[in-house]
């Protein structure tokens, strides 16, 4: 006999009954439906467990973002940086190895921006922008709309709400904003931007918009697309208006970073052909 509240199969109420209880052959088949049925139950009871076991009822796990916080160091100095997963922000979620390789060559060829006035476009995470503003710079850092939140968050991570120096975050659609973003800056700095060729002639009118007769831009990317597609931008599309001139190549990540400058302007602001290595140029002590 089962133990009070445990289960008693329906083939085994039948037999308890006894062959008068419940009409004979029509009694025995309503107990074989049960138990086929309580059988159906069990197995999908006992799947679930599984399938729990292997996929736990974690709401976290089906989130629209995953964070993720991790830190860098450059140029003495720490840098946190949080990267939100998800489809919300999809590739602008993420620190890619192009920031990295940028910001690795401002630390090698220890650029100052003390006293410049800087940009970032495409920003996503806003590392590049942030070690810049560690370098001095006066920085904004722009991206689309979505990707404001991630930006503020890492320059929070980073900067004191009232400390000096603290970077800026704006929203900058190439082909839209940048009529209402002011020119003029000195320094403009990219990571992984050249990707996209739908997206190549608004990123060329805002490069123009914004370049200042002296400016310096620093233009990091992985050679994706063959012909059509960062060597096209960097070797077809810029040359018309800018002197382009590749500064490094990381062959095993097919990283290029290049110096771009306007065609129409005066000496490059850093006056050493791109090199980074003129006085006043140097990376400031860090922490």
């Amino acid at each position: 006999m089962a133990a009070p509240g445990c289960h008693v199969g329906a083939r085994a109420r039948w037999a308890a009954a006894g062959p008068g209880a419940g009409g004979g052959e029509e009694a025995e088949e309503e107990a074989e439906e049960e138990a086929e049925e309580e059988a159906e139950a069990e197995a999908e009871a006992a799947g679930g467990g599984a399938l729990r076991s292997v996929f736990p009822r974690d709401p976290a796990l089906f989130a629209d973002a995953f964070p993720v916080e991790r830190r860098y160091r450059f140029c003495g100095r720490l840098l946190r940086i949080a990267q939100h997963h998800g489809p919300r922000l999809g590739p602008a979620a993420c620190v890619w190895e192009a920031a990295l390789s940028l910001c690795r060559f401002l630390e090698e060829q220890r650029f100052d921006f003390r006293g410049r006035r800087v940009i970032e476009l495409g920003a996503g995470t806003g590392i590049v922008g942030i070690l810049a503003a560690f370098l001095g710079g006066d920085v904004t850092i722009t991206d689309q709309p979505a990707a404001l939140d991630q930006i503020r968050e890492n320059i929070g991570l980073n900067f004191p709400r009232e400390a000096a120096g603290r970077p800026r975050a704006r929203a900058l659609v190439w082909g839209r904003d940048e009529g209402a973003c002011p020119g003029g800056y000195e320094v403009i700095l990219g990571s992984d931007i050249v990707y996209h060729p739908p997206s190549f002639p608004p990123l060329l009118g805002t490069l123009r918009r914004l370049c200042g007769p002296r400016a310096l831009a620093l233009l990091c990317a992985k050679m994706r697309g063959g012909d059509g597609g960062a060597r096209r931008f960097f070797r077809q599309m810029l040359p018309p208006y800018f002197e382009v001139q590749l500064l490094r190549r990381e062959a095993e990540e097919e990283i290029e970073i290049y110096r771009v400058t306007p065609r129409a302007g005066g000496d490059p602001v850093e006056g050493d052909g791109g090199r980074g290595e003129a006085p006043g140029w140097g990376c400031p002590e860090g922490d």
